[in-house]
C-alpha cells in the first residue's frame, strides 16, 4: 500500500510532493483502487480533518485529468460555505492540472457559471437545491454538460440520512442517471462523513436500488487524543434581586474564563440562547476594557456577518469565540478551534461527535466540555429535575460516543410524503408531462421512494388532481395545475427543507409566546411553556396556535427533552448508567472520570432517588398526586404511550422520556396497562389520526389526510417497542 500514489496523475504526485506530505494517509491510499476502478460506490468514514476529501479528490482528479469537455465530478455539500471552502482547498491541484472548478449556488459568481455553461468541464460543486434548478430549468444542457460524468461524491453524508432532504438527494440523484440514460450503468456515487451510525446498512442509503456494489473504507489508525469535562451548575431556587447571579450568568461567567484569548465553538442549540450568551460575553469584554471577541452565529444572521465571522476564524489573527447553533457544526474550514463547548445536553450523539471534531484539527487534542445546569432541589421539584436527566442524557451519549463509539443510525421507516409530492411536481416541471405509470417507475419501483406502493401513489396522485397541483390530458399525461405552476415557479420551490413552524401559544385572550411544531403536541396533553404548566385544549392549525388553560399539578420540570429525537439506545445506556452508580468511561484497567465536583453531587442525588424508589425493578412511581412511567426507551415509544393513555381517558404527558399520568393510582394506571397488552393496539397510522397538528415537513399542507397521518405515525409512534414494554410491565 506505500506505493498506492504512484498510480495517480504524475501531476497529482507531484502536488502531493510540494504539500511536503511524507506520505499519504490509509483512508487515502485505500480510496485509489476502488476510485479509479469506478466499478464501485464507495463509503470513506473517517473522523473530522482525517483527508476524506483528499482521499476521494485525488485519485478522482487523476482519472479525470485528460477529459477535455464535460463535467467530470459532480460534489454535492449541504452547505454553500462548504463549497466556498471546497473550492478553495480545491485550487491549487485543480490550477496545477489546468481543471475547471465552478462552484454553483445561489451566491455564486455569474461569471463562472457562465463559463461553465458556455465550455461545461471539470468539477461542479454544488448544494441539492442548485441541483434541482438545473434539472428543472436547463435539463437539455445538463444531459450534454453532464454526458461525460465520471463521479458523484457527497460531502458530510450523515447530514443528509434519514431526513426530507437526503431523500430529494437520492431522488436528484436517481433522476440525473435517468437524464444521462446511465441507469444500466451507473455513476459512482462516494460518501464522505465523520458520523455515521450502523456503517454496514450506509450502502443502502446511498443507493437504494443497490445497482452498484458498495465499499466501505473505515480510518482504523485514527490516534487523536480526546478531553472531555461536563461542568455541573446549579440553579438556585431563589435568586437575590440585588445580585441576580443564576446558573446562566455562572456559565458565561465560565466561558469568559475557557475561552478569552483563544478560538472556540459555543453550541447553544437555539437562537435565542446564542444570541444572549454572545450578547452577555460581549458586555463582559466591554466591562472589561477588552476588544469583543464574542460573536453569534445562526441562520438568521445575515450572510455577511456570518462570512465575516468563519474569515476571521479561519485566518487566526484575532482570538475569536463563535457561538452558535448548528451552523458550525458541518465542516467549514475555520482554522484551528482550541475547544468546543456544549451549552445544554446534545440534541444526538451524531451531533455531539461532529461538534467535537471541529477541534484539535491540527495535532492538538480534540477538547470538549458540556455545561450542564440544573435546578437546586426543593420540597416542590420535579421527579424529572430530582433525577437530573439533563445530566444524566448528557453522561450517556459521552460514555457511548466515546466508549461505544456508536452513532444514531437513518431511520429507515420513514415515507418522506412530503418530499415525494414535490418530486411529482419537479419531475412534471422538468419534463414538460409525463405518464404516472413513469412516475411511479421512476420514483418509487426503482427510485428512492421504495417503500410508497402503488396504492398509496394513486390516491396521493388523486388528491393532487383534486387540488389543482396536476391535472390529466386526453392522452393520459400528467401536467401541472394551476397551483402547481405557481408552486414550481417560485425561487423557494427548490428546497425540500423548512425551519419548524412558529405556534402562538393563547391562554383566555392573552398570547404567552410562540412555540416551534417540531415534536408531538396532542389535545388535552400538558406542555410546559414559560415556566408554567399549561393543557392544550385546541390547536387551530389554520391559525398557527395552540389554545391552553393553566394547568394544576407540581412544579414543572426545567428539562422537557426534544420530543421525536433521543433514541432507544441513549435513554437504556441512561438507565443502565443509574442502574450501576457509574457513568464513567473504561479504558484499558482504569475508569477515567468526566465530570467536575458540582456534576459528580447532582449524578449521586439521581442515584440515590433512583435506589430509593427502586428504579432498577419498578416502572411505576407514585409521587404526589401524579403516576410516573419509566420506559427507558426512545422519544418514539414515549409518545406512543401518552398517545395511548389520553386515548383511555388519562391526562398524560412526557418530559425527557418520562411519562406523567395525573390524578391517578398506580394501581390504576397498571390495571389500563395491562389491558392495553392484551388487545390489539390502534396502528401507528391510527394513533396519528388522533393528532391535529401533522404539518411538519414543507409540503405536508398538501398531502391528503389519509397520507399525512401514515408519514407523521412512522415519524411519531412505535406500537411493536411500545408492545413489548407493556408485555413487560
Amino acid at each position: 500500500m506505500i506505493n498506492e500514489h504512484e498510480k495517480l496523475d504524475v501531476r497529482v504526485q507531484r502536488w502531493i510532493f510540494k504539500q511536503g506530505w511524507a506520505n499519504l494517509r490509509e483512508i487515502q491510499c485505500l480510496a485509489i483502487e476502488p476510485i479509479l476502478s469506478a466499478k464501485t460506490d464507495l463509503v470513506i468514514s473517517a473522523s473530522t480533518a482525517a483527508g476524506k476529501t483528499e482521499a476521494f479528490f485525488l485519485p478522482a482528479i487523476s482519472a479525470i485529468a485528460n477529459q477535455d469537455e464535460g463535467v467530470g465530478i459532480l460534489y454535492i455539500s449541504p452547505l454553500k460555505a462548504l463549497i466556498n471552502d471546497q473550492d478553495r482547498r480545491l485550487e491549487s491541484l485543480s490550477d496545477l492540472m489546468d481543471l475547471p472548478v465552478t462552484p454553483w449556488h445561489g451566491d455564486s459568481a455569474k461569471s463562472r457559471k457562465n463559463k461553465l455553461k458556455t465550455t461545461p468541464a471539470g468539477i461542479v460543486l454544488i448544494t441539492p437545491e442548485s441541483l434541482e434548478s438545473l434539472l428543472i430549468r436547463d435539463s437539455g444542457w445538463m444531459k450534454s454538460a453532464f454526458s461525460d460524468l465520471k463521479y458523484i461524491v457527497i460531502d458530510e453524508f450523515h447530514a443528509f440520512l434519514g431526513t426530507e432532504r437526503g431523500h430529494h438527494l437520492l431522488s436528484l440523484l436517481h433522476r440525473l442517471e435517468h437524464l444521462l440514460g446511465s441507469l444500466k450503468k451507473p455513476i459512482p456515487r462516494v460518501a464522505l462523513s465523520a458520523t455515521l451510525g450502523e456503517l454496514d446498512k450506509v450502502p443502502l442509503s446511498l443507493r437504494p436500488n443497490q445497482s452498484l456494489p458498495c465499499k466501505i473504507i473505515r480510518d482504523s489508525n485514527s490516534t487523536s487524543v480526546l478531553k472531555v469535562q461536563v461542568k455541573g451548575y446549579v440553579n438556585p431556587a431563589q435568586v437575590d434581586s440585588e445580585t441576580p447571579i443564576d446558573a446562566e450568568y455562572k456559565i458565561c461567567q465560565d466561558l469568559f474564563k475557557f475561552c478569552r484569548g483563544g478560538n472556540h465553538l459555543v453550541f447553544a442549540n437555539s437562537r435565542k440562547r446564542t444570541e444572549s450568551i454572545a450578547a452577555t460575553l460581549s458586555d463582559f469584554c466591554d466591562q472589561q476594557c477588552v476588544p469583543n471577541e464574542f460573536f453569534p452565529h445562526h441562520g438568521s444572521l445575515a450572510k455577511e456577518l456570518r462570512e465575516d465571522l468563519e474569515k476571521r476564524l479561519l485566518q487566526e489573527q484575532y482570538p475569536t469565540t463563535a457561538v452558535c447553533t448548528m451552523t458550525l457544526e458541518l465542516g467549514i474550514d475555520i482554522g484551528k478551534v482550541n475547544s468546543v463547548v456544549q451549552v445544554t445536553a446534545p440534541h444526538s450523539i451524531s451531533s455531539l461527535r461532529q461538534r467535537m471534531g471541529r477541534s484539535g484539527r491540527r495535532g492538538g487534542p480534540s477538547i470538549l466540555r458540556v455545561l450542564i445546569a440544573e435546578d437546586e432541589l426543593t420540597k416542590d421539584s420535579n421527579v424529572v429535575d430530582i433525577l437530573r436527566l439533563e445530566l444524566i442524557q448528557s453522561l450517556a451519549m459521552i460514555r457511548l460516543l466515546i466508549g461505544s463509539k456508536w452513532y444514531e443510525p437513518a431511520d429507515s421507516s420513514l415515507y418522506h410524503f412530503s418530499t415525494l409530492l414535490h418530486q411529482i411536481l419537479a419531475v412534471i416541471a422538468q419534463w414538460g408531462g409525463i405518464r404516472a405509470d413513469q412516475l411511479f417507475n421512476l420514483l418509487c419501483k426503482e427510485g428512492p421512494f421504495q417503500k410508497v406502493g402503488v396504492d398509496d401513489f394513486k390516491g396521493l396522485l388523486g388528491h393532487m388532481g383534486n387540488t389543482n397541483l396536476i391535472t390529466q390530458l386526453g392522452n393520459g399525461e400528467l401536467v401541472l395545475g394551476i397551483l402547481g405552476e405557481r408552486i414550481t415557479s417560485h425561487y423557494s420551490f427548490y428546497a425540500v427543507f423548512k425551519t419548524p413552524e412558529e405556534y402562538r401559544v393563547i391562554n383566555g385572550t392573552k398570547t404567552l409566546g410562540t412555540l416551534p411544531i417540531d415534536s408531538l403536541v396532542l389535545v388535552g396533553q400538558n406542555i410546559v411553556f414559560g415556566g408554567k404548566r399549561w393543557k392544550v385544549n385546541d390547536i387551530d392549525s389554520d391559525k398557527k396556535t395552540i389554545y391552553v388553560e393553566r394547568a394544576k399539578g407540581g412544579k414543572p420540570p426545567k428539562f422537557g427533552g426534544s420530543g421525536m429525537t433521543i433514541h432507544d439506545v441513549v435513554r437504556q445506556e441512561m438507565f443502565r448508567i443509574l442502574k450501576d452508580g457509574d457513568y464513567r468511561i473504561s479504558v484499558g484497567n482504569k475508569k477515567v472520570d468526566f465530570a467536575d465536583a458540582i456534576a459528580r453531587e447532582q449524578f449521586k442525588e439521581s442515584v440515590t432517588f433512583f435506589q430509593l424508589s427502586d428504579l432498577a425493578r419498578k416502572p411505576l412511581l407514585k409521587v404526589g398526586n401524579s403516576t410516573y412511567l419509566f420506559t427507558w426507551l426512545g422519544d418514539k415509544v414515549v409518545n406512543t404511550i401518552v398517545a395511548l393513555l389520553i386515548m383511555n381517558g388519562y391526562e398524560a404527558s412526557a418530559y425527557a422520556g418520562v411519562i406523567e399520568v395525573e390524578k391517578t393510582s398506580v394501581e390504576g394506571v397498571k390495571s389500563t396497562l395491562r389491558t392495553l397488552a392484551s388487545k390489539k393496539l390502534p396502528s401507528e397510522t391510527e394513533l396519528a389520526q388522533s393528532v391535529l397538528e401533522k404539518q411538519i415537513d414543507k409540503f405536508d399542507e398538501f398531502l391528503p389526510e389519509d397520507i399525512l397521518s401514515i408519514g407523521y405515525g412512522t415519524k411519531a409512534f412505535d406500537i411493536n417497542g411500545a408492545k413489548e414494554w407493556l408485555n413487560i410491565v
